[in-house]
């Protein structure tokens, strides 16, 4: 073969490469991805690399070049692929079906409950806060503050009180 017939560039040499490697190429593409439409697609964008870089690509080695070019671009287009699917999954937990008057509803109500929830004498505040935040039981109350459990009761009675009585019932 001349040195002309060897040159990547001309574009007799460029498609006697393709008629020798392209049915090859295909298959090694369609083995890795399983979807002929993706092996087209990783086969096209390999010959145009290859055509992009003619100039630098021995003709000898061009083989190698197409077929290390094709498995890149797979390896390229499943790490895209990762990125797309975590982004999507993302998005997907990061919205809700509420509207935004409930979200809006949902924060004025949380707000209110915990000044209520402050402004409670500290003894019920205390008592309210291990049940209903730490679940702890009322026996646990009792003896963690050193009172009897009809005690524990009674506070957490007259919390529940002042709080329903400046939220309502919800």
């Amino acid at each position: 073969m001349t040195k002309d017939q060897q040159n990547i560039c001309h574009s007799k040499t460029f498609e006697a490469l393709y008629k020798m490697y392209a049915k090859d190429l295909r298959r090694f593409i369609f083995f890795k991805t399983q979807d002929l439409d993706q092996a087209e697609d990783i086969l096209q964008d390999t010959f145009i690399k290859l055509w992009d870089n003619c100039s630098k690509v021995n003709y000898n080695k061009a083989k190698s070049y197409l077929f290390t070019v094709a498995t890149n671009t797979f390896l390229n287009t499943i790490k895209h692929e990762k990125v797309v699917r975590k982004h999507r999954e993302g998005i997907s937990n990061q919205q809700t079906n509420e509207t935004p008057e409930f979200i809006l509803l949902e924060k004025e109500f949380m707000d209110k409950l915990e000044r209520t929830i402050n402004s409670l004498p500290e003894k019920q505040k205390e008592v309210f806060l291990l049940n209903r935040i730490e679940k702890k039981k009322y026996k646990e109350i009792a003896e963690l503050l050193g009172i009897s459990i009809k005690a524990v009761e009674k506070r957490m009675h007259s919390a529940l009180l002042v709080i329903r009585e400046h939220i309502g019932h919800v």
